[in-house]
């Protein structure tokens, strides 16, 4: 996923800022950034939306101290509404709920059966998990069909009612620049509902929605990506007039490994070496997410040189072959020496015929012969 902006900069407010400043700046920043005032225009779309994730955050006392303390880690397993998968009716329609204006036996949506709202969540699975699979159990809160009413918004035993203003439609016709054109609008009477009630339900305040705890228990197949959506059907909001309910999306983070880095299906490590193991040969003992392994390296084997154990990475998100292990050879060298380490290296090094410090050639002398016997220039004084 791509790193999320900080909520107080995209609303422009201060850590400090009041309810009430936050709710200002998002108004602004919604307007600013209105789909219908920017038309085509798919930078103002992204803003619009960071706009109402922010607002939902900072609005909300309790995500806003996780977020305060721990940024956005701290909202991790903690559902929102997925306004990236929203059209920014949508979107409008959730914050009219947030700022108050569904209360009093108006709802969200218009006079048919509406799809609930989607919710987005995130998990946190190790890399031995990608490779095996695992189940993450997710807590969280969401607006479920009030029992009480049965999602119809009025008080047992009462019915709703046609709205008087706009005849059931929910939507009202107004002449605007002289009467020369049309205006289409939201019933302001209903809010696009198209009915109303005179008693409200006492539960839910004629919304027809409860916010309720819902924990399940979500499969992660093996082989899924960082940053990777898992959609579960029908686990997000509940849908108005008997509509389906929405989604929810979970987005995964896979941890660093201390040992793996992932390449598509294969994993990449590095392995130190000595010096004696990579020009005489060894067999090494090497960590995989299956187990201890064995490593065959060769003599002669070069500092950077990747081995392939076959089978040993990530298996495939849909089926098929399961990826490698590349091991990059690192060949260290010791630091320091002891006595008879040192002798042996130098008997090596005249065998090799190559000449190495203290008895090796200065630069300038090396600079002369490179001259062809010219004579090299003086060094520097100090």
């Amino acid at each position: 996923m791509a790193t999320k902006r900080d909520y107080y900069q995209i609303l422009e407010v201060q850590r400090s800022a009041s309810a009430d400043e936050i709710k200002k700046a998002y108004r602004q920043a919604a307007l600013k950034f209105h789909p219908d005032k920017n038309p085509g225009n798919k930078e103002s779309e992204l803003k619009f939306k960071e706009a109402a994730e922010a607002y939902e955050v900072l609005s909300d006392q309790e995500k806003r101290a996780r977020y305060d303390r721990f940024g956005h880690e701290g909202l991790r397993g903690t559902p929102m509404h997925d306004y990236s998968h929203m059209g920014y009716q949508d979107i409008m329609s959730v914050m009219e709920e947030m700022f108050g204006m569904g209360a009093g036996g108006a709802r969200r949506g218009g006079a048919r059966a509406g799809r609930g709202y989607d919710l987005q969540a995130q998990i946190e699975i190790t890399l031995q998990e990608v490779a095996q699979g695992c189940e993450r159990s997710i807590e969280f809160m969401r607006q479920e069909v009030c029992d009480r009413c049965g999602g119809n918004g009025a008080e047992p035993g009462t019915k709703r009612r046609t709205c008087a203003t706009c005849g059931g439609r929910g939507q009202v016709a107004q002449r605007g620049f002289g009467g020369m054109f049309q205006m289409i609008s939201t019933c302001p009477a209903c809010l696009g509902q198209g009915s109303a009630v005179d008693k409200p339900c006492h539960t839910c305040d004629g919304s027809g929605h409860t916010p309720k705890k819902k924990s399940i228990t979500v499969k992660v197949p093996p082989g899924v990506h960082h940053g990777q959506s898992l959609i579960v059907r029908g686990e997000g909001e509940a849908g108005e007039r008997g509509g389906p309910s929405g989604d929810l999306h979970v987005y995964v983070n896979v941890a660093e490994h201390p040992f793996f880095q992932r390449d598509e299906n294969n994993l990449v490590m590095q392995l130190p070496i000595s010096f004696a193991q990579a020009a005489l040969g060894a067999d090494v003992e090497v960590p995989t997410l299956y187990g201890k392994s064995h490593l065959r390296v060769n003599a002669g084997t070069q500092h950077g040189q990747v081995l392939t154990l076959k089978g040993l990475g990530l298996p495939a998100l849909r089926g098929g072959n399961t990826g490698n292990l590349l091991v990059q050879v690192v060949v260290e060298m010791p630091r320091k020496l002891s006595r008879q380490q040192e002798e042996l290296l130098r008997k090596y090094a005249e065998l090799e015929d190559v000449n190495v410090h203290p008895a090796q050639k200065s630069f300038f002398d090396k600079l002369k012969d490179y001259l062809g016997g010219q004579e090299a220039p003086s060094e520097p004084r100090p």
